[in-house]
């Protein structure tokens, strides 16, 4: 098991850490050849902002403190994918409820009450939410986006063999973080690395366990 996934299961959360993506598309490979998603579609991507641009003086390998210093962050990867959000947006716009967030802290997609209205697509700010263009569901009689799909934080595989989500193990530089909020907290502080995310995003994403990233 890398050493980016500290636990699994039950509220096991996923959290990029920013500094230590390098956006060699290893974890789209692995999502992909582990779901046989297409290739016009991905539960992941590595989206690049800045780029070839230099940090401010001395942040060049740490984009996350240039931002909370005000200053120019350069050319960062983020792994975007579905964080499973404590507070997801997603869920709260569906208006079939297809979407929920389960006890055990997975937000998962009821394929049979979707009616691809697309509603998850505008709330979600991490741009998780995919939109097939195949598909003989309820979507063909009623709205206009098909069934919603995304990263399932490979809930299957943790349930059923104890590993990781496949993108975080295969990430060769760690950078796909996997465990409790505790767990993935005291890893960034580790690797000295910040949270690239602002408060409104923590909060989404981890709700009061937010707290124990330092805000």
């Amino acid at each position: 098991m890398r050493s980016g996934v500290m636990s699994t299961g039950e509220d096991a959360r996923i959290f990029p850490d920013v500094e230590a993506c390098i956006d060699c598309g290893g974890c789209v490979v692995a999502c992909k050849r582990t779901w046989d998603v297409p290739r016009d579609e991905q539960r992941i991507s590595v989206a690049t902002m800045m780029e070839g641009q230099e940090a401010a003086q001395g942040l060049n390998a740490n984009s996350a403190r240039a931002l909370k210093e005000g200053k120019k962050p350069g050319e960062t990867s983020i792994p975007m994918q579905c964080y499973h959000c404590e507070n997801a947006p997603c869920v709260s716009v569906c208006p079939t409820d297809s979407l929920i967030k389960k006890d055990d802290g997975f937000v998962d997609v009821r394929d049979s009450l979707c009616v691809g209205c697309q509603y998850c697509l505008s709330a979600c700010p991490f741009g998780a939410p995919q939109f097939p263009e195949s598909d003989d569901g309820s979507a063909q009689i009623v709205g206009n986006g098909n069934v919603m799909d995304k990263c399932t934080m490979c809930e299957e595989r943790q349930s059923e063999t104890g590993k990781g989500p496949a993108c975080a193990e295969e990430c060769s530089t760690d950078a796909i973080l996997v465990g409790s909020a505790d767990q993935i907290a005291d890893e960034l502080e580790r690797r000295d690395a910040d949270v690239f995310f602002n408060d409104v995003a923590m909060d989404i994403i981890f709700g009061e366990d937010a707290e124990v990233f330092g805000g």
